[in-house]
């Protein structure tokens, strides 16, 4: 067929043609008006790249010479994945995760969500899984459409949930394990990531207060409790291991009123049972109250029960407060029970010299988790114990080097994903003192916001915030002044719900709120994002004024 050799000016073709060798003959035929593009592809044949090329360059037709397979029937000596097309696709996303999550996505003058209703966000996801696979820039659009329609908790007005922020040390650390895809079970397959485990494991146990000690990072404050409750049991009983629960009396747990709720998931997980759990009476401020914890206990004892773990909570979910952990210690250590702190809310203290009081006697605990990583103190090995399996295939005891940095055997799970290169890298970046500044930062954006709340007309805080969790109520002006009315309450648990919605749909913020015990609907607001500035705060008052005072 005749015509010249010739390159397109489109950009995106000659991207293409940048990293695949292709020879592009392009002519008119005349008989059908129509422009037609040869394209001719001996080496990889990948005909989505033609049906690509043709969207791209808006033609009318596009066809290929020479033989030409569908994905993942190539010849089996040639490799499935082509990694310049690969490599060029993850560069283009990353300019979409870049301008749209982390320019965007951080952007004050940008909405925090683009709200759609489920209906409709499924369609404009495209979310049907199909035989065939799609063009690279479909996929893009893809990206795109994810990021666009999921929430920014990046945004400075993302106040939802106990994260905020971005720290873009973390977020490479982050992006760099995603891409090296290893497992944290031995130092062979893992050994970066083994050392550094371990001394991020070293640091957080000096700031505790401990010389030495165990540790696992998890992911989440859920799986920390988890292995709290194991653990304690296992020390109680270590005969559960081999034998199951025909070994073990009734077992009987304390926990605060407003502990996590994944006390009672472990409790149901592990076959305790959740009637088995005691809930301790706490005060205003939502501490567990410490009279209350001995009597519970000997309650326990009444009913048959064998006490064996006390739950404390340093930065409760909602109200963030603090238990006392000097007592409960005292309380532990009369009754011969494990004390695990739950600090993965409120751990972030002990970075600062101002405010680690609020952990005071933390030194004290069996076991911690603080923001996700579990501690133990003594013990090196229960860890081991509790949990190995000794799965020879990866666990060999004949290594060319010190078994003791296999450390996936104190793993409940087998592959563990690399989480401690997030926080080492953020450390190293900032220091300590970096940390805490972070840390009084938010409790002082935290004592802002309050002394503002209290001078406003509609605002009731639920208490004096000892942590970074403001809780309050709004009260529109047509509830102000008419708090002994028999429908005040049902009205006003009607109003955090609709302003949540409006701020939403709007875009203009997120916050969440709850019930708790005998308290209808509140907001709780969190103070955490290291982006935030005053402004932000005088925004949040001024925008739950104005999306609520027509209720």
């Amino acid at each position: 067929m005749g015509g010249e050799c010739t390159f397109q000016s489109s950009q995106p073709v000659n991207r293409y043609l940048q990293c695949h060798e292709l020879v592009l003959y392009k002519y008119r035929n005349h008989a059908k008006n129509l422009l037609v593009i040869v394209i001719i592809d001996f080496r990889i044949r990948l005909p989505r790249l033609y049906s690509t090329l043709s969207a791209l360059t808006s033609l009318d037709y596009v066809t290929t010479t020479g033989p030409s397979q569908p994905y993942g029937q190539q010849h089996l000596n040639e490799p499935l994945l082509d990694h310049r097309e690969g490599q060029l696709f993850l560069t283009e996303a990353f300019k979409v995760i870049l301008e749209e999550v982390l320019c965007k996505g951080t952007d004050v003058n940008e909405k925090v969500c683009e709200w759609r209703e489920p209906e409709e966000l499924a369609t404009l996801l495209d979310l049907e899984l199909r035989e065939y696979g799609e063009q690279q820039y479909q996929l893009l659009q893809r990206v795109r459409d994810v990021a666009k329609y999921s929430v920014k908790t990046n945004h400075p007005r993302f106040f939802n949930q106990l994260f905020a922020g971005v720290d873009y040390h973390a977020l490479t650390g982050r992006f760099l394990t995603e891409a090296l895809n290893t497992s944290q079970y031995t130092y062979e397959v893992a050994p970066v990531f083994v050392l550094m485990e371990d001394e991020v494991l070293s640091k957080l146990r000096s700031l505790v207060g401990w010389a030495q000690g165990d540790g696992i990072f998890c992911p989440g404050g859920t799986m920390s409790n988890m292995y709290a409750m194991n653990l304690a049991r296992y020390r109680a009983f270590p005969e559960v291991k081999l034998k199951g629960q025909w070994a073990l009396p009734r077992l009987a747990v304390f926990t605060s009123q407003e502990s996590h709720y994944s006390v009672m998931k472990a409790a149901a997980f592990q076959g305790i049972g959740t009637e088995n759990v005691f809930k301790v009476n706490v005060d205003d401020r939502g501490c567990m109250m410490t009279d209350d914890l001995s009597e519970k206990i000997e309650l326990a004892k009444s009913q048959g029960a064998v006490p064996f773990l006390v739950h404390a909570t340093s930065g409760t979910t909602v109200q963030g407060a603090f238990d006392p952990l000097e007592p409960i210690a005292d309380i532990c250590d009369r009754q011969g029970l494990w004390m695990h702190v739950d600090a993965a809310w409120g751990g972030s203290v002990l970075f600062s010299k101002e405010h680690r009081h609020l952990m005071r006697g933390v030194e004290r605990w069996e076991s911690g988790a603080c923001s996700g990583i579990q501690l133990l103190e003594c013990n090196f090995d229960l860890l081991k114990r509790c949990h190995s399996a000794d799965a020879t295939y990866l666990f060999q005891q004949d290594k060319f080097y010190d078994m003791s940095l296999d450390t996936g055997d104190k793993s409940i799970q087998c592959g563990r994903k690399v989480d401690c290169l997030k926080l080492w890298l953020m450390w190293k970046a900032v220091g300590s003192q970096g940390l805490e500044e972070r840390v009084d930062r938010a409790f002082a954006h935290t004592r802002y916001l309050v002394e503002k709340m209290m001078k406003r007309e509609g605002f009731q805080l639920i208490g004096k915030p000892e942590f970074v969790n403001v809780c309050f109520w709004f009260i529109p002006p047509s509830l102000r002044g008419k708090e002994n009315s028999p429908d005040y309450q049902d009205r006003l648990s009607k109003v955090a719900p609709v302003i949540k919605e409006r701020m939403i749909k709007q875009g203009t913020m997120m916050v969440g709120y709850q019930p708790l015990g005998g308290r209808v609907n509140f907001f709780r607001m969190i103070v955490i994002s290291p982006q935030l500035s005053y402004q932000d705060m005088t925004f949040f008052l001024d925008e739950i004024e104005r999306l609520g005072n027509n209720l």
